[in-house]
C-alpha cells in the first residue's frame, strides 16, 4: 500500500493515473460516436429509428439481473469518475511541473516538438469537461430549459430538435473539433507514459493518432451537421 501511494503520488505515477484514464475515456468516445452514427440506418420494421432501439438496450442492459438503467448509470458514474481524475491528475502535472522549476525562464527557451496541442492540453480539458456537464444536462436529464426540450425514449426526434437551431449544432461542432484537438496529442502522450513509443514506429504513431481524431471528429460532426442542412428525414410522429 505505501509503495502504491507513494508511486501514484509521484510524476510517473500521476502520468500513469492520466494514461489509464485517458485510456477508459478515449474508449468511450469511440463506443459512442460509433452508437451516434446510428442515426443514419434508418429505422426498424416498426418504423422506430435504429438510435431509439440502441438507446433502449443501453437502459435495458443486464436485465432482469439488474434494474432497469443500472448498467447504464454505473457506467456513466465510472466514466465522470474518470473524467474528473483525469483532468485533476493533469492539473496536479501542471502544478508539480511548475514547482521544480519555481524561477521562470529570463529568456523563453525555443519550442522544438511541443505543438499547441500539447501547450493546450488543460485548458481543452476543461472545456471538454464543461462541455460534457452541458451535454449531460441537455440530452441525459433535459435540464437546460434554454435549449430544445428533450422527450424521454425519442432520441432521433431529440436530436433532430436540437441540431435544428443553429447555434446548438455549431455549439457542438466546435466541441467534436475542440475534442479531437486534445486526444491527438493525449493518444500520442499515452504511447509515451505507456512506453509504447520507439524511433521505429513513432512516426505510425504520431499518424495513427492523427487520423483516430480526424475519424471521431468527423463521425461526431456528421449528425449535427446533416441536421442543420436539412439532410435528415424529419421525425415520425
Amino acid at each position: 500500500m505505501v509503495r502504491a501511494t507513494r508511486f501514484l503520488s509521484s510524476t510517473l505515477g500521476t502520468k500513469t493515473v492520466v494514461a489509464v484514464t485517458g485510456i477508459m475515456l478515449f474508449g468511450f468516445v469511440i463506443l459512442h460516436m460509433l452508437g451516434n452514427l446510428k442515426t443514419f440506418t434508418g429505422t426498424d420494421a416498426h418504423g422506430v429509428p435504429h438510435i431509439d432501439v440502441y438507446a433502449r438496450f443501453l437502459r435495458t442492459m443486464g436485465e432482469p439481473m439488474v434494474p432497469d438503467e443500472f448498467v447504464l448509470w454505473a457506467t456513466r458514474v465510472t466514466l465522470l469518475a474518470a473524467l474528473l481524475l483525469h483532468v485533476g491528475m493533469v492539473i496536479r502535472l501542471q502544478v508539480l511541473n511548475r514547482a521544480a522549476r519555481p524561477i521562470r525562464y529570463s529568456h523563453r527557451p525555443e519550442r522544438v516538438v511541443s505543438t499547441v496541442a500539447a501547450r493546450t492540453m488543460l485548458a481543452s480539458g476543461v472545456l471538454i469537461l464543461v462541455f460534457v456537464v452541458i451535454h449531460i444536462l441537455h440530452f441525459t436529464t433535459g435540464s437546460l430549459s434554454m435549449l430544445p426540450e428533450v422527450v424521454p425514449e425519442e432520441v432521433y426526434a431529440n436530436l433532430s430538435r436540437a441540431f435544428g437551431v443553429w447555434y446548438v449544432a455549431v455549439f457542438y461542432v466546435i466541441a467534436a473539433g475542440l475534442l479531437g484537438f486534445h486526444l491527438y496529442h493525449g493518444a500520442w502522450s499515452m504511447f509515451q507514459t505507456l512506453g509504447l513509443d520507439n524511433p521505429d514506429r513513432n512516426q505510425a504513431l504520431r499518424w495513427g493518432a492523427a487520423l483516430a481524431s480526424v475519424i471521431l471528429v468527423l463521425g461526431f460532426c456528421s449528425v449535427p451537421l446533416l441536421f442543420i442542412i436539412g439532410a435528415m428525414p424529419e421525425p415520425v410522429p
